[in-house]
């Protein structure tokens, strides 16, 4: 008897301890399965963030070819301004040159002999 009754104690507390087994098996699995979907909630959320840094670096580097190109119509048209401005001065130049040459050569006169401006009789009545 004394073995029986020790026997059914330790029954008793092998379904306790079974039943406790379970329980914490249960939770364990909830546990587990609740840390499976964070995981793939952090995993959906990290592919977002990474596809958005690709699509903002393909925009900088979209950014910064256009600024390249800025850059070289830039000084392209900085160069033909440039170009033009030395055109106007040279113009300049020779048209004042042209007009010293031509004023020189009427005081100089057709051969080469300086003119003296003739005076005009008139009758007066």
């Amino acid at each position: 008897m004394f073995g029986l009754a020790r026997l059914e104690v330790l029954e008793s507390k092998l379904s306790i301890y079974e039943d406790l087994s379970k329980e914490m098996l249960d939770k364990l699995e909830r546990a587990v399965s609740s840390i499976q979907e964070s995981s793939n909630k952090v995993a959906i959320i990290l592919e977002r963030h990474e596809n958005r840094l690709d699509e903002g670096e393909k925009t900088s580097d979209a950014t910064f070819k256009l600024l390249d190109k800025i850059q070289k119509d830039f000084n392209a048209l900085e160069n033909k301004v440039e170009s033009l401005s030395k055109f106007r001065w040279v113009t300049l130049g020779v048209v004042a040159s042209g007009m010293v040459i031509l004023n020189i050569l009427q005081a100089v006169g057709p051969k080469g002999i300086p003119t003296i401006p003739q005076a005009t009789i008139q009758q007066v009545r």
